[in-house]
């Protein structure tokens, strides 16, 4: 299946690796050449313009995995219907804010084309053990991209279909806020051993201990875990944890419905209280946390 990758960042040079060792024919696509030539060593179809991309296509309707921060999303998929054919798929993989799904999905429509949003999780671990994928649009264009999504997907059950544009980013939004009071929850833990009553407790055993078959086993803690042996200290982490919306949005969300989200509001001041320089040995484990899973730099961006 020929599918276009536009947005080779962390985890949109990821997707384009795996599918073309999937047996995809892949076109790589992103403003800076240098991911396209990368992409072009593992047998991607390199493509440095947008107009690239839709000759690689043959002049037939274009399938193109949109993979750039919310930010420039519109302006991205503006200039995408410019040049486009008609019957084209453009597939919406990153963060953006679900309330604009339905007007962008409106506009891909006017334009004869279709949008889907399908929310990605995974970070840097997603290339080797697949990937979360979550799916609002419509179902039959869903339907017909199972192939791209069985090869990025974890086995059984890694891409799930939840209904009208929107569907897809929401769940995707709630798990990231979901993430946030779950990474809260055990850096505050791990703070109360290392500042607690016991001195020179090891806080790597504790964690290797928790990852037997304790209630709160889990990948985070895992990650942590593994933080704390590199760095026990965690030496040359700033503290600073950046915060990218998504729960935000959940958050501002939640008012509107009038739903009291306690826990997810705490660990999102934490994080706004930490730009301000309310800074702990809780805030650098959580810099650390996300610089396991994502990659995301140790200094709050």
């Amino acid at each position: 299946m020929k599918i276009a990758i536009s947005g080779l960042g962390r985890m949109g040079g990821q997707i384009a690796q795996k599918l073309t060792e999937g047996g995809h024919h892949v076109i790589a696509h992103n403003r800076s050449p240098e991911p396209v030539t990368h992409a072009s060593t593992y047998g991607a179809t390199p493509a440095y313009t947008k107009a690239d991309v839709v000759a690689a296509f043959n002049d037939e309707p274009v399938i193109v995995w949109i993979m750039v921060p919310a930010d420039v999303v519109e302006s991205e998929l503006n200039e995408w219907l410019q040049i486009a054919p008609k019957r084209s798929i453009f597939i919406d993989g990153g963060n953006s804010d679900y309330r604009g799904d339905n007007g962008r999905a409106r506009r891909v429509s006017d334009a004869g084309s279709t949008l889907l949003d399908i929310g990605t999780s995974g970070g840097v671990w997603g290339y080797e053990n697949g990937f979360s994928m979550m799916a609002g649009g419509d179902e039959p264009t869903y339907d017909t991209l199972i192939p791209l999504l069985n090869t990025l997907a974890v086995p059984n059950g890694g891409h799930q279909y939840f209904g009208p544009n929107g569907a897809g980013h929401y769940v995707k939004m709630v798990h990231n806020a979901i993430e946030y009071g779950m990474m809260q929850s055990l850096a505050e833990g791990y703070r109360m051993l290392k500042e607690g009553p016991y001195s020179d407790l090891d806080l790597t055993k504790a964690g290797e201990v928790w990852q037997q078959s304790s209630v709160v086993t889990s990948w985070l803690n895992e990650l942590t875990r593994q933080a704390l042996h590199e760095n026990p200290k965690l030496d040359n982490i700033s503290g600073v944890v950046a915060e990218s919306g998504e729960t935000r949005w959940t958050l501002e969300t939640a008012k509107d419905l009038g739903i009291p989200l306690p826990a997810i509001q705490a660990s999102f001041d934490v994080r706004l209280a930490s730009q301000q320089g309310d800074i702990n040995f809780a805030t650098k484990l959580l810099a650390a946390m996300r610089n396991k899973f994502g990659g995301h730099n140790v200094d709050g961006h």
